[in-house]
């Protein structure tokens, strides 16, 4: 926006605003959305200037001020999609049909198909094929009203093509109104060159991707894929401890299909989430309690491989975790973008009120992703990332699905312009 220029967003059915706590939600405050009904909100430049009720509000805008007529609209801040693989190279929708004749995603997997297929196609892509991907990729996150999302690397595992990667997400970060946090996840499959010398793989992640990525600045999480016939609990400790050592935050995807110390492991660490815990137990949520890891739950890619067996949300909350909630998009077992989709398997699937959800899926989403001071609500000196959708009340996101909602979506300020995204 030019100097001081401000916007005033008015005649809210409801300003939703997860106005709170400086820190992620736990227990009976995650019900606490901070709702202004008939509410507005002062935009300075790309910041938040205040929030309160029409009448308090205003008032305090100045003569030149650009009005947002919200319509009797819910208004919200931008969705926090804390755990996605925004690039990539082709898709699987042949594997797709395959899951749907009975293949489980582990058989595929063993048939060379899973991940390393999609390794394949994204080493052969190059960086600006990858870039105008992510750019569509970008579009459909920001046209369902995600405005900050956690990119990870890990369609590469060579050293370039894990640079390559996470260059592309720079690029698409800078060329779209999308924020994207970049992870580096060298350690999401073993590479089929090196199918029979795991450890000689883990060692080229540790000695040569991450010093090199962290050298090029590229990357500010580390992850690992840690599960039986993958990463052991050992090297993902190796994996890890060096990525701590480099000074990257950590994350882990655990406890997915069996459950085998990853969580432990998280807690021990000091990891700042362990994601997807389908199969976690109450033991492992106590040790994350204990050790400040927050839960990432990824309730879209268990419908999508056909599992029954959701992450036990419930259980967490009562544990006093700070539960997060997204889509894990990506081409092989959650093939979406849409948080609101998400929203409702977490309220029909893991039993979550709309209002913990919804929770899950902003303030706690960007305590997770160490961006909790600067976006997640709408609060007086955070960024301006909101989203005017055409309901009434934010319970109508969860309730009806598979509906395009969004009426508008402003990033840092600026109205999106979905169409120029194209």
């Amino acid at each position: 926006m030019s100097h001081n220029r401000s916007l005033l967003v008015t005649n809210c059915s409801q300003l939703v605003t997860l106005a709170g706590p400086p820190r992620p939600r736990i227990g009976a405050e995650m019900r606490e959305l901070a709702i202004i009904p008939d509410g507005a909100m002062l935009v300075r430049n790309d910041r938040i200037a205040a929030v309160g009720t029409r009448a308090e509000i205003e008032p305090l805008a100045p003569q030149d001020t650009q009005v947002v007529e919200a319509q009797g609209r819910v208004v919200m801040p931008g969705f926090v999609d804390a755990h996605t693989h925004l690039i990539f190279a082709g898709n699987r929708s042949d594997e797709f049909e395959m899951r749907c004749a009975g293949a489980t995603y582990q058989q595929i997997s063993e048939r060379g198909g899973g991940i390393r297929s999609t390794v394949r196609r994204t080493r052969a892509a190059s960086e600006d094929d990858l870039v105008a991907t992510g750019r569509k990729h970008a579009r459909w996150f920001l046209s369902g009203g995600t405005t900050t999302v956690e990119a990870k690397s890990g369609y590469g595992l060579t050293v370039d093509d894990e640079s390559k990667i996470l260059r592309a997400i720079w690029r698409v970060s800078e060329a779209t109104p999308l924020r994207c946090v970049p992870t580096f996840l060298g350690a999401h499959e073993i590479p089929e060159e090196f199918k029979s010398r795991p450890d000689d793989y883990v060692d080229l992640v540790v000695n040569e991707m991450l010093p090199r990525l962290v050298k090029e600045n590229l990357v500010e999480f580390c992850d690992c894929f840690c599960e039986a016939k993958v990463f052991s609990v050992p090297q993902a400790e190796h994996v890890l401890t060096a990525a701590k050592q480099h000074g990257l935050g950590l994350r882990i995807h655990a406890d997915q299909f069996t459950s085998g110390g990853a969580v432990e492991l998280a807690a021990r660490l000091g990891a700042k989430t362990a994601d997807h815990l389908e199969q976690t137990t109450q033991e492992s949520m106590n040790k994350m309690k204990q050790a400040g890891v927050q839960p990432v739950l990824l309730p879209a890619s268990v419908y999508a491989i056909g599992s029954q067996k959701y992450a036990p949300a419930r259980a967490m909350m009562e544990a006093g975790l700070p539960v997060v909630i997204a889509t894990d998009f990506n081409p092989g077992s959650s093939p979406t973008t849409s948080m609101t989709m998400v929203l409702s398997l977490a309220c029909t699937q893991m039993k979550m009120l709309p209002s913990e959800a919804l929770t899950a899926a902003t303030i706690n989403a960007a305590y997770s992703l160490n961006r909790g001071h600067e976006i997640g609500s709408l609060e007086p000196g955070k960024i301006a990332d909101f989203v005017l959708y055409d309901a009434e009340d934010y319970r109508e996101l969860a309730y009806f699905f598979g509906i395009p909602r969004t009426a508008a979506v402003f990033a840092a300020g600026q109205e999106v312009d979905l169409g120029q995204l194209l």
